[in-house]
């Protein structure tokens, strides 16, 4: 067992690291594209309606061919801002797979569904493949066009 004197001294240089470290994305590990494949209004019980979209696409995600298979909800705030939350499953060709759960902001660009929107989450997954998922989070740059075909590219949030 290290002395108390040992451990404080420790203790005092990862905090003097934590405070001089910056964030900044890192690597892209992957991009997909595919098309919505469904939308739903859903009534609100309290609060603002929000709209319900699917989607199922391709891509890569670190290096594996995927499908994403996703729905996200978003709202619309004040000053035309839309907000939104949600899940994707990505699935390999050897059937290991991977969930991911975000949320994100965004505006519209022409008639709906069309828009801009900047993404952050995180995934969980027993796959070795998919296994860096568990070490980071992810931030997206997620467009999709009125005809509702959509296409982002995931980068490492470091």
């Amino acid at each position: 067992m290290l002395p108390v004197e040992e451990l404080t001294r420790r203790a005092k240089k990862r905090v003097g690291k934590e405070k001089s470290a910056s964030m900044a994305l890192g690597d892209q590990i992957g991009e997909a594209s595919g098309t919505i494949t469904g939308t739903r209004v859903i009534t609100p019980s309290a609060g603002q309606t929000r709209i319900e979209v699917s989607f199922q696409g391709s891509g890569t995600m670190l290096g594996q061919d995927i499908t994403d298979i996703g729905t996200y909800w978003q709202t619309l705030r004040p000053g035309g801002v839309l907000y939104g939350e949600g899940d994707v499953l990505y699935i390999t060709g050897d059937g290991e797979s991977a969930h991911w759960r975000g949320f994100g902001v965004g505006r519209p660009t022409g008639p709906f569904p069309a828009g801009h929107f900047a993404v952050c989450g995180s995934a969980q997954t027993e796959s070795q493949a998919l296994s860096r998922f568990n070490e980071i989070a992810t931030v997206n740059e997620f467009d999709v066009d009125q005809e509702g075909n959509y296409r982002y590219t995931m980068l490492e949030w470091r």
